[in-house]
């Protein structure tokens, strides 16, 4: 720069517009009109980027700054992402730049965890990332998401949370039950009872669960012949217990349904071998069968039989008007029996009495005052007619 010439530098006096310098500057060999300066400030925590004719001159750091003619600058927040307008790759390019920034590029079969200040901050998806070296204190934590298993360094409690949650398939087994879990189609492993996460990807994974507990099943309105051919309609109950999850679902395709069909045939089975009135004497005969019956068979679904039992027997209606006439005449027999017995016992006991009174002339006078007695208590009045002895006349009232 000539020496008979003013200084272009920020601050000289023919920069800053003094009234006692001339109107332009000249800088390598050119002159300019100060009037097509524009001065801008950097803030801390702040960078500029100057753009010129849309290509990145430079870079402003902290300070004041003068902006020549067609130039424009972008700040950034250096506590933020560095999202620019441009494209990153050619903005890298500049060396001033790319020394301040850190680059995370994202795979397609990635996710990165962002945390900033020890908190998370985002997730970052397949792509290139930038961000301010030694302001924001980030850290980066990178996920493969082609494993199906989640790494341990990452926090589970961000798992089930937005803006991670769209990437994690979630599964809840509860505290009764148990699960399955499959992956492309082929049981891998038994799941006890808790709360599992697993990348969301190509790989096909699906948890079937079962309850532990005890559980009931209804077998209804069952219609069965007997030997004798009586039609009988039977409601049966079972009691019965997953105890081999495994057995249960992977060798056996709908097991309830398997269990329900076997107590059916076994129910049916034992009762077109048995009479009608043999059933109607030992309704518990036929839950103890069919419960011996099926026991082993049902092992071999992985469910063990706790309970069976018969809820009702319901007879057809002339059946049941049958049953009701032999009731009542059993109770007409029953009655007439009874009937019988008493008066047997009471001829018995006159016949003894009257033995009695044959032998001994002074029961048979006491028995004769307890009749007479007893007449006299109906007796309201007595009249008297004619002469004579009043005492004779009521001796002969009372005796022969």
């Amino acid at each position: 720069m000539d020496q008979g010439y003013a200084s272009a530098l920020p601050g000289s006096a023919a920069a800053m517009g003094n009234p006692g310098m001339p109107n332009f500057i000249k800088t390598n060999g050119l002159i300019l009109n100060n009037n097509t300066m524009e001065r801008v400030n950097i803030t801390t925590n702040t960078v500029g980027l100057v753009f010129k004719n849309g290509e990145l001159k430079r870079v402003l750091s902290k300070g004041s700054h003068w902006l020549f003619w067609g130039e424009r600058v972008q700040r950034f927040d250096m506590t933020k992402a560095f999202a620019p307008e441009q494209d990153l790759r050619t903005l890298l390019a500049h060396e001033a730049l790319a020394s301040l920034l850190e680059v995370v590029d994202v795979a397609d079969n990635e996710l990165v965890l962002v945390y900033q200040d020890l908190r998370f901050a985002t997730v970052l998806t397949a792509g290139k990332y930038a961000f301010w070296k030694g302001v924001g204190g980030y850290r980066f934590i990178c996920a493969d998401t082609t494993q199906l298993e989640i790494a341990e360094d990452i926090d589970r409690n961000l798992l089930n949370r937005q803006p991670l949650y769209p990437y994690v398939r979630a599964y809840t087994v509860e505290s009764f039950e148990k699960g399955l879990l499959f992956i492309d189609g082929k049981f891998d492993r038994l799941l006890e009872s808790g709360n599992y996460v697993y990348w969301k990807n190509n790989t096909s994974t699906t948890v079937v669960k079962a309850d532990m507990r005890q559980l009931g099943m209804e077998i209804l309105g069952q219609e069965i012949l007997t030997k004798d051919k009586a039609q009988l309609r039977i409601n049966f109950t079972v009691t019965y217990q997953v105890v081999d999850l495994v057995k249960a679902v992977v060798h056996n395709k709908e097991f309830e349904k398997q269990l329900y069909v076997l107590v059916q045939l076994a129910l049916r089975a034992f009762i077109s071998n048995k009479g009608f009135d043999e059933l109607m004497e030992g309704k518990q005969d036929i839950a103890d069968a069919v419960k011996s019956t099926c026991a082993s068979k049902a092992e071999t679904l992985g469910i063990r039989l706790i309970d069976c039992g018969v809820k009702d027997i319901i007879l057809p209606g002339d059946i049941k008007e049958i049953m009701n006439h032999v009731l009542v005449a059993e109770k007409r027999a029953q009655a007439n029996g009874i009937t019988r017995r008493e008066e047997t016992a009471a001829m018995r006991s006159l016949l003894n009495t009257a033995k009695l009174m044959e032998d001994n002339a002074m029961l048979w006078k006491m028995k004769e005052m307890e009749h007479v007695e007893k007449i006299a208590e109906k007796i309201g009045e007595i009249t008297l007619s004619g002469g004579g002895n009043i005492v004779g006349q009521l001796k002969e009232l009372f005796s022969k």
